[in-house]
């Protein structure tokens, strides 16, 4: 893709929802959205729009009926609600709707392109976060859909933009903030990380700065949750970093509204690896319906995945990521003392499926109460260690941020130069934070200032400087008219001068 050309393609994949995203012209130039599959990484998440049985199904799949399919409704899971364990989830923001519990949330540091402006910061303008969001911890009233494990104490640390847009070093320092963080509520501390990301790179696990972060996180005892991709099943790899041995790599299976498992398959927009990193574990994520957010960047474009008033459906490796971290944190609840390498190793060893292409593969889907009776495993675990001082572009590969007609490329961070060697020696000492400084970079406040919406709030901070796209300033002229208007974001347009050529791997909407 060429970065002169007038008129651009983004393909902003939510490993949930895809959204191809012509752009034409500079800063506010118009956006067209419609739903299709793109080749890069992103966000993990497929929003319905007229999709093929092929990839989902008409038939919605309640979140309750979630809860039975993976056995959390009966026997010792029954009783489960992830009380006591903190969940972070980096991801497009959570908004103020009225199906999140407020006091079960918290907002980590705002490290998306939309914290320098007042009215965006923190708040999710895409419409993904609290989708998964509704899915961990959902309490909608209205309908009477509960999340998972809503209990959990659930920590949004914002990186994606209203069209998705984020680099894979924001990324990376989110990882840090909560690997450097995690403690900082002893009653819920983070043992989960939910990342429905995944970029369009390929990159050798020995030096690859994601990798490395990653590892980190397992290492400090949090086990990261990853979306496999949405590119489909002959698309030959999972997205990054799901590819890392070191994370639980997550599959959706399509459960065509049922609760038992016996009509349980793959769903053919998973993605599937031929290097030997198989998936780890299957979970539902077709037609899940989960929390909307009126007027953000999905539900303008994608009205047919509304579900009444409060509720929008979406299919995709993101939503059983969800489903899965979740599940984790019930687990975690009853056996609080499992390593990330043992609880792994309970959620893998769930219910063989016998229909289709998963029967042939082996994966099981997950299921709580045979991880709750499950045996510890008591061995070591290799993860394939990284040095984390590779390239950058090679764990991009097509996933590039843009402004204004510059693709972010190189040893940069959105700031500036890089050293991976030097930021290699302190992910490891866990010293890439100072307060709100990583690596040299002011991206947010020294600590917790207060409330927003949520419980309690990491504090904003100025970015100095112009972007690597010669802009003057860090806001985008064309985002600062959106307001949030008491349970919608009201005037205003999503179109921007930042944007991302890839996608979060959501699914479909609709």
């Amino acid at each position: 893709m060429s970065a002169k050309s007038r008129t651009r393609t983004a393909v902003l994949t939510l490993l949930g929802g895809l959204l191809p995203v012509a752009l034409t012209g500079g800063a506010a130039a118009p956006a067209t959205v419609q739903a299709g599959l793109g080749s890069g990484g992103g966000w993990s998440g497929i929003w319905l729009s007229g999709a093929t049985a092929t990839d989902t199904t008409s038939v919605v799949t309640t979140l309750k009926q979630v809860r039975t399919s993976i056995g959390a409704d009966s026997g010792a899971a029954a009783s489960l609600t992830g009380k006591g364990v903190g969940i972070a989830l980096i991801d497009t923001g959570v908004a103020p709707v009225p199906g999140i519990p407020a006091a079960k949330v918290v907002n980590g540091p705002d490290l998306s392109f939309e914290s320098q402006s007042a009215s965006l910061r923190y708040l999710d303008t895409y419409g993904h976060g609290t989708h998964m969001a509704g899915i961990i911890i959902g309490n909608d009233t209205a309908t009477g859909t509960r999340g998972i494990a809503p209990d959990a104490k659930l920590t949004s640390i914002k990186v994606g933009t209203a069209n998705g847009a984020v680099d894979v070093t924001q990324m990376i320092a989110a990882i840090d903030w909560v690997v450097k963080n995690r403690n900082y509520d002893p009653a819920n501390p983070i043992k989960i990380i939910s990342l429905s990301y995944g970029t369009g790179g390929n990159p050798a696990v020995w030096d690859d700065p994601m990798t490395l972060a990653v590892q980190q996180a397992y290492k400090a005892g949090i086990t990261v949750v990853a979306a496999a991709g949405n590119q489909g099943n002959g698309y030959g790899k999972l997205t990054h970093p799901a590819q890392s041995t070191s994370v639980l790599a997550v599959g959706a299976a399509n459960t065509y509204g049922t609760t038992g498992t016996a009509d349980d398959d793959l769903a053919a927009y998973t993605n599937l690896s031929t290097n030997g990193r198989p998936l780890d574990v299957l979970a539902p994520g077709t037609s899940i319906p989960s929390l909307r957010v009126p007027g953000s960047n999905i539900d303008n474009a994608f009205p047919k995945a509304r579900t009444g008033e409060t509720l929008f459906r979406g299919s995709g490796t993101s939503q059983a990521a969800a489903v899965t971290a979740a599940a984790a944190a019930l687990v975690l609840q009853a056996r609080p003392t499992l390593t990330p390498i043992q609880l792994k190793y309970l959620l893998v060893n769930g219910t063989y499926l016998s229909k289709g292409k998963a029967a042939t593969l082996g994966v099981k889907e997950l299921n709580v109460n045979m991880a709750l009776a499950g045996t510890a495993f008591t061995g070591g675990g290799a993860i394939g260690e990284s040095y984390g001082t590779g390239m950058l572009d090679t764990t991009r590969g097509s996933s590039r941020v843009v402004a204004n007609g510059v693709q972010l490329s190189g040893q940069k961070t959105i700031f500036g130069p890089f050293d991976t060697a030097s930021w290699s020696a302190k992910t490891k000492a866990q010293t890439s934070w100072s307060g709100g400084v990583w690596m040299g970079n002011r991206m947010a406040g020294d600590g917790w200032t207060g409330t927003s919406f949520a419980s309690k709030t990491w504090g904003a901070a100025t970015w100095a400087g112009g972007s690597w796209g010669g802009t003057a300033n860090w806001t985008d002229p064309a985002w600062t008219g959106r307001t949030w208007n008491g349970r919608f974001w009201a005037a205003g347009t999503w179109t921007a001068r930042f944007w991302a050529s890839d996608d979060w791997s959501a699914a479909y909407w609709g």
